[in-house]
């Protein structure tokens, strides 16, 4: 989810916060955040005492027994009451989601929640999406240790993991009291995902083992059944990942309302347009809930206004099918106020002064950095601060360019030792002072420490505590010598190591012009870094527009400012652990992988990969990337759970011993949760089975923690 940090600015408070606030964070910790347990320790515990009602932990596994008796809002009620509205029998699924979250407490209705969000122009809110889970046909819970009902009530797969049936609880409505049926997934992937000119390319979790499309049927009007023609055992965690849908990084929405879009498709309204190049203006215009009032959605809340760049405002769904174990209808707060700004000042502002009643930070690019000023402000804003862990791996980091266009420098990148001496150069224990204000764990760098495979068992986290403390001692020593073996010395005299050539080498350490502050920060630790160890290193801005495009071309060395968040098995979100696309650290290699079974696989192949479209390689034969493709072929069919994991460790393995092939800096990092003290069911960090897992967009926080369930200990004080 914080992958990219979006842009900010330091308040003045900075200076002081990292003394200051590396001692407030010390006195709300739990104690543990820098232990060795597998990424289970709480990097930063709850800092407030009254936020939670329950010190129950954790979420229910299994389905809970619907009530047998069921409640609804005032309002809702008067509606019906006045014949405006059906009785809410007639408004819920026979069998309604039932809130699972073991703190979770009986609350009131009523009241407006205001919250904030970054925009640009013609944004899309994918933040605003992240916080409700209404379209989702499985969700995670407990911090993605698990995959539990959403709008499916129950599922299963064959032996083999082939088919795959899913049963949707009968009488879901859309927001608009219009039924919800299987029809509206088949829509979502005929109309939209395949129809012709749409753009679209089939999710990943919908193509099997041999890149081949899954078929889709639907036998009924709750039944759907997806056929593949490989296993497909990863399914079922594949579709709790991500949430709602539409652009700006939400993944898919798995359904759409047929009934009302129907108007705007040229297959069932021509006179909207012959084809979609006349027509899918109009439809995309539509489609989306968080921008449309007008399109029904799933979702908990509604949009009932938007100011583009301004505010938005979401009412209650008064057909939303969660309640929780009382019976009581979901959600309990009546509106939810949105304020949209591009300047984080702003939402910081907003945040200090009370104006916002929940703020997931992370959404604004606000870190530990604001801890301090947030926490001065508190008792006049009448806030608390909760630290949900990120769950990342990595937290700001760097990786080459494996597949760098140069070939003496690609031929370097791609000597495991090189990669070593750079992370043996850079003092983590610094950047963990100063960024991360002494929270979080020193790591190499790795996938998300909350992935099932780190937590079976107890040789599963020490071989994880292997792979983040593979490369992570502070040792210039150690990295003088990894880089005179490689024959990468200072030849000439001048102070700087050459290429063993004797030609000169300058390593960049490009980044998008636009980065947060924080990766700046943690950029020029490793810049100085590497230079004290010989190397002429140099951070170098390159315009946003264009990086993307050096970058999966092989213009760039190397690449800052992301993280690596991944949920569940390393498998459902495989992109760092395997270069299967063009974005991470084998760009080339990876969008090779990305064309393998279609038409484009064999062309161009006398043509230099660099000139190739799109730019594209072969790994080489015996090296590590074709040694990772092969344990992920076979891993990501594989239906047994046992052999599985063998393979994907198999396939870690390589990056424990031939890595790192992307260097961290202080994983599993806390991030801060503010919302009003008067606001209950908001998790503490104890409350949540692993601290939270607030970093990867795949697991959508706060969504997974139900903030339909937020309510307010005085409705009458937050009225609308």
């Amino acid at each position: 989810m914080n992958e990219v940090q979006g842009p900010s600015r330091r308040s003045l408070l900075y200076g002081a916060a990292v003394m200051a606030g590396s001692a407030m964070l010390a006195g709300c910790s739990s104690g543990d955040s820098k232990s060795s347990d597998g990424g289970n320790g709480k990097s930063g515990g709850a800092s407030d005492k009254n936020e939670s009602p329950s010190n129950a932990k954790g979420s229910a596994t299994r389905p809970l027994t619907p009530p047998a008796k069921l409640s609804e809002a005032p309002s809702l009620a008067a509606l019906v009451k006045a014949g405006k509205l059906p009785a809410l029998k007639d408004r819920l699924p026979d069998h309604p989601y039932v809130l699972p979250h073991n703190w979770v407490t009986s609350g009131k209705y009523g009241g407006q929640l205001n919250l904030v969000d970054m925009t640009t122009a013609g944004g899309t809110y994918g933040s605003v999406r992240e916080h409700m889970y209404g379209f989702s046909p499985l969700r995670w819970l407990n911090d993605g240790q698990d995959v539990g009902p959403g709008l499916a009530e129950s599922f299963e797969s064959n032996a083999e993991a082939t088919q795959w049936t899913f049963h949707f609880r009968k009488g879901l409505k859309w927001s608009d009291g219009q039924p919800w049926t299987t029809a509206d997934v088949l829509f979502w992937w005929q109309d939209w995902t395949l129809y012709p000119g749409t753009g679209q390319v089939p999710p990943d979790e919908l193509r099997s083992g041999s890149g081949k499309v899954a078929k889709l049927e639907a036998p009924d009007a709750q039944t759907l059944v997806i056929t593949f023609d490989k296993p497909a055992p990863l399914l079922a965690q594949q579709m709790a990942a991500y949430v709602n849908g539409g652009d700006g990084g939400n993944g898919r929405i798995w359904s759409m309302p047929k009934h009302y879009l129907k108007q705007f498709h040229p297959k069932y309204t021509p006179s909207v347009g012959e084809d979609w190049a006349s027509a899918g203006g109009a439809f995309v215009k539509n489609y989306l809930f968080a921008t449309n009032p007008d399109c029904p959605t799933m979702t908990g809340w509604k949009l009932k206004s938007l100011k583009e760049g301004s505010s938005m405002v979401w009412e209650r769904n008064p057909f939303y099918y969660e309640v929780d174990k009382e019976g009581q209808q979901l959600p309990y707060v009546d509106e939810v106020r949105v304020t949209l700004t591009s300047d984080q000042q702003v939402a910081l502002l907003q945040i200090q002064t009370g104006k916002i009643d929940f703020a997931h930070c992370s959404f604004m690019g606000i870190g530990l950095g604001e801890y301090a000023g947030i926490k001065a402000s508190s008792a006049k804003a009448n806030t608390s601060i909760q630290l949900w862990n990120s769950g990342s791996g990595t937290g700001q980091m760097f990786f080459l360019n494996y597949d760098f266009q140069d070939p003496k420098l690609r031929k370097l990148f791609r000597e495991p030792k090189f990669r070593q001496a750079l992370s043996h150069a850079v003092d983590r224990s610094k950047i963990q002072k100063a960024i991360y204000f002494n929270q979080g764990t020193p790591t190499t760098g790795t996938a998300s420490p909350m992935s099932t495979e780190f937590n079976a068992d107890q040789q599963g986290k020490q071989d994880y505590q292997r792979w983040r403390d593979s490369y992570l001692k502070y040792d210039p020593a150690k990295a003088k010598q990894l880089l005179d073996e490689l024959n990468v010395k200072d030849t000439d005299g001048d102070g700087w190591r050459e290429l063993p050539d004797g030609s000169k080498l300058a390593l960049e350490i490009d980044f998008p012009a636009d980065e947060g502050p924080d990766a700046k920060k943690v950029d020029a630790y490793m810049e100085k870094d590497w230079r004290a160890v010989g190397l002429n290193a140099k951070r170098v801005p390159i315009p946003p527009n264009s990086f993307d495009d050096q970058w999966t071309s092989g213009k760039l060395m190397g690449h800052t400012n992301w993280e690596v968040s991944n949920v569940g098995s390393n498998l459902v979100q495989p992109y760092w652990v395997v270069p299967i696309e063009s974005s991470r650290w084998a760009p080339l290699e990876g969008q090779y992988y990305a064309v393998r079974g279609s038409d484009m696989e064999s062309k161009e192949r006398d043509v230099d990969p660099y000139k190739r479209h799109p730019p594209r390689m072969e790994p080489e034969k015996g090296g590590p990337i074709e040694r990772i493709w092969k344990f992920y072929d076979q891993a990501k069919v594989e239906p047994d759970p046992v052999k599985r994991s063998s393979l994907i460790w198999q396939l870690l393995k390589i990056h424990i011993n031939e890595g790192p092939f992307f260097q961290g800096s202080v994983g599993n990092y806390p991030v801060m949760e503010v919302h009003k003290k008067d606001l209950h069911n908001v998790p503490t960090h104890d409350n949540l089975a692993f601290g939270g897992l607030t970093g990867p967009w795949g697991h959508p926080t706060p969504a997974v923690y139900d903030p339909e369930c937020f309510y307010w200990e005085d409705p009458g004080k937050h009225d609308v």
